[in-house]
């Protein structure tokens, strides 16, 4: 079955089909005729034949090549009558298909035995040569032809080795360069019949692990043996996957470990295939991707670490931070804990020292908390002056309060910086872990810890609590109403009474607008929402309506008989910073009707400190509108007295910390604030005056104006009301001061 296999293989490669036999006949000139001449003359020549076998062997057994196949009697005599068989199908035929595969098959028989062409062909020139004998022996030119036979058969013999040569040639050239393709590639090669667990290698897959071919064995043993235990299973699945039909070919990256022990990456290419016995081999390369894995890590690192401080990034604390909620749902996991750290005030070192300072703080400071960890804690720089902590294996959240006071300590010692000495402080958000967490709650919930330290004073850590989460919550549900408030007319004003306290029973002067927000049948304060209309930039239309609403009320009061009350509005930083702010509130003003006089807008410290210069153009601005102004909680910021006398200031408000402090330093405090203020010809108003000695003390230091609890709650417009309809206020303890008399009259 194998030999006919590779009898049918053979024509195939020739390409015998009966076109081609046609064509081969046709060059002969084979006609109809031929066949019967040779069948007619086949009886003449059977004596020749047994003359001729005896002769052909006896010559061939006079050369060495020939006579090696030649040296068993019984074999030539077999060989003997195999030959007189195809001379007498030689005359008779018949010239079919079998007679074809019949000369084929001889002639693969005679290549498998080692005959060379040289040997056949000289074999058929004898066998002319006796033929021509023997049916014309007494030809005049028998001679001749023979001499004709041996030229013509010499010069065959050159060309079918012309042409074997030149076969044989081309195949050595493909043969290298394929070899050189390799080498170039620098692959190494390798064969493995899967039945009898034979492996060849090339040289070159063997140097890539620093050894000779010699050196390994013949099994998978000596390939797989020598690939990391890590990488080992991967492979055999890599491969088990390909002999299953599940991939197309073998394509697998692993580690294999080298003569000196190291191990390089290399990447496996393969195929499987059956050979012409029905058994499977799988042959492919192996290429060295050391250098690449190298290139991947670097990349791979770089994208998982930040370049100025060299610490972990985001994106690693997003794989590690899986990893330990992942852990925490293990059967004895201990706890975990994130710490989200914020640097103080870092944006006044970018802005004073400029960034590059700031970003050598930013590597002390990653330096420093460095040091504050156990082994196994990971640190990470999350964005800007913000690190994050993750603490694996804790004890209890007691033990990452531990490292946050640890760091806090460690930021503390001054920093030096060239010829500066800074100071650095963090405000840190502790975070106990959770299983059933995913990382982005894990980290809001370190983030609400962080918020919650820096409300506290900074410079300080928080825990997470559930309450800080219903907190925030509700600051969210807050935030998101607040820009809806305006449109919905949820905004109020209530107005506190300022009031003359120099002249026997208070009198009411003025009132401070002050804003509320009704939201959800609440009356919500401003602490919780001023700073988010503020952050959001609302501020500036909730802001202008706050003065159009408390200009329009009290020019109501002023034309219902109160003619001479003026009203106090907070003025936000973002308003005052707006070029156009003076020209709208002046048509705010001419809207209501009120007299610029009789409005006072109150500013802070702070305000004055964002930008002078624009901050001076703007107030003097509204000084030559003849709009008063205030300073706001004075004593509590910076308080010098270079704002005093460069500023358009006509009021002092002395803030409610120092009236309320029962202390000889409070007191002396108020007491120099208000002298200071008589001193520059600025009226004082005393903020926070809830208790009689309060007021005793205020009479005794000439203090004109005061508000307070004493006086009165901020109150809604309609519950004032009763203040002018009545001669007494509705708490019975002070009334009216009389229209005839000028409320806030300066001292000279």
């Amino acid at each position: 079955m194998k030999s006919e296999e590779s009898l049918q293989d053979l024509i195939g490669r020739i390409g015998l089909d009966d076109r081609e036999i046609r064509e081969r006949l046709r060059l002969l000139d084979w006609g109809h005729a031929d066949p019967q001449r040779l069948n007619g003359g086949a009886d003449e020549v059977s004596s020749a034949h047994l003359v001729f076998v005896d002769r052909l062997y006896q010559h061939l057994g006079r050369f060495m090549g020939p006579a090696a196949l030649l040296n068993d009697e019984q074999q030539v005599a077999n060989l003997k009558h195999s030959q007189l068989d195809y001379y007498q199908r030689l005359w008779r035929g018949p010239y079919d298909h079998d007679y074809l595969n019949g000369r084929l098959r001889i002639g693969l028989i005679h290549q498998l035995a080692g005959v060379e062409p040289k040997w056949y062909l000289a074999g058929y020139r004898l066998y002319l040569d006796a033929m021509h004998d023997a049916l014309f022996h007494d030809h005049p030119h028998a001679e001749l032809f023979a001499s004709l036979l041996k030229a013509v058969f010499f010069d065959m013999t050159l060309a079918i080795d012309t042409y074997g040569a030149a076969q044989r040639r081309a195949l050595e050239d493909s043969e290298a360069r394929f070899a050189r393709a390799l080498r170039g590639a620098n692959d190494g090669l390798w064969d493995w019949h899967l039945e009898h667990d034979r492996l060849y290698v090339s040289e070159r897959w063997a140097q890539m692990l620093e050894l000779s071919r010699d050196a390994l064995g013949e099994g998978c043993a000596a390939w797989f043996s020598r690939v990391h235990p890590d990488d080992l299973p991967g492979l055999r699945q890599a491969i088990d996957a390909h002999l299953g039909g599940r991939t197309a070919l073998l394509h697998h990256e692993y580690r294999m470990r080298r003569r000196r022990g190291d191990y390089l990456w290399v990447l496996a290419r393969g195929v499987v295939e059956l050979d012409p016995d029905g058994q499977r081999r799988m042959a492919g390369s192996q290429t060295d991707i050391s250098a690449r894995k190298m290139v991947e890590h670097q990349l791979q690192h770089a994208a998982r670490h930040d370049p100025l401080t060299g610490l972990a990034n985001r994106l690693r604390l997003d794989e590690l931070l899986k990893q330990t909620l992942q852990q925490l749902a293990k059967p004895g996991a201990r706890q975990a804990a994130l710490l989200f750290v914020d640097l103080d005030r870092f944006k006044l070192i970018n802005d004073s020292l400029g960034h590059h300072s700031g970003d050598q703080v930013l590597v002390e400071v990653g330096r420093r908390l460095q040091h504050c960890l156990r082994p196994g804690d990971h640190l990470f720089r999350f964005g800007g002056d913000e690190f994050v902590v993750l603490l694996n294996d804790l004890a209890s959240m007691a033990d990452a309060e531990q490292v946050a006071q640890r760091m806090l300590e460690a930021l503390h010692h001054p920093l030096h910086l060239g010829e500066q000495t800074l100071v650095v402080s963090a405000s840190i958000g502790v975070a106990g872990l959770r299983a059933s967490a995913d990382p982005a709650e894990a980290l809001q919930a370190a983030d609400l810890a962080l918020y919650r330290a820096k409300q506290a004073g900074k410079a300080q850590y928080a825990r997470y609590s559930q309450e800080l989460q219903a907190a925030a919550r509700r600051q969210l549900e807050l935030e998101s109403a607040l820009g809806q408030a305006l449109q919905r007319d949820e905004f109020v004003l209530h107005y506190q009474p300022i009031c003359r306290i120099d002249q026997g029973q208070p009198r009411l002067v003025a009132v401070e607008a002050l804003l509320r927000w009704q939201h959800g049948g609440q009356l919500i304060q401003p602490q919780e929402f001023i700073p988010s209309l503020e952050e959001s930039g609302e501020i500036l239309r909730v802001g202008d309506w706050v003065l159009r609403e408390a200009c329009r009320q009290v020019r109501a009061w002023q034309l219902a008989g109160q003619e001479h009350l003026r009203c106090s509005v907070n003025l936000s930083s973002r308003q005052l910073q707006q070029d156009d702010f003076v020209a709208r509130l002046t048509d705010i003003l001419m809207d209501s009707g009120l007299a610029p006089s009789s409005l006072v807008l109150e500013i802070t410290e702070s305000q004055l400190m964002r930008d002078c210069t624009a901050t001076l153009i703007a107030l003097r601005e509204l000084g030559s509108l003849g709009v008063r102004l205030a300073l706001d909680d004075f004593g509590t910021g910076y308080s010098s007295l270079g704002y005093l006398k460069r500023f358009p200031l006509h009021i002092l408000k002395v803030d409610k910390s120092f009236i309320d402090g029962a202390d000889a330093e409070s007191r002396a405090i108020s007491r120099a604030i208000i002298g200071l203020g008589r001193s520059l010809g600025l009226e004082v108003v005393a903020e926070g005056v809830e208790r009689d000695e309060q007021l005793d003390f205020l009479h005794h230091e000439s203090c004109r104006l005061a508000q307070g609890y004493w006086f009165s709650r901020p109150r809604p417009a309609a519950e004032l009301q009763c203040l002018f309809s009545a001669d007494t206020c509705c708490e019975g303890l002070w009334g009216l001061l009389p229209e005839s008399t000028q409320p806030w009259e300066i001292q000279p």
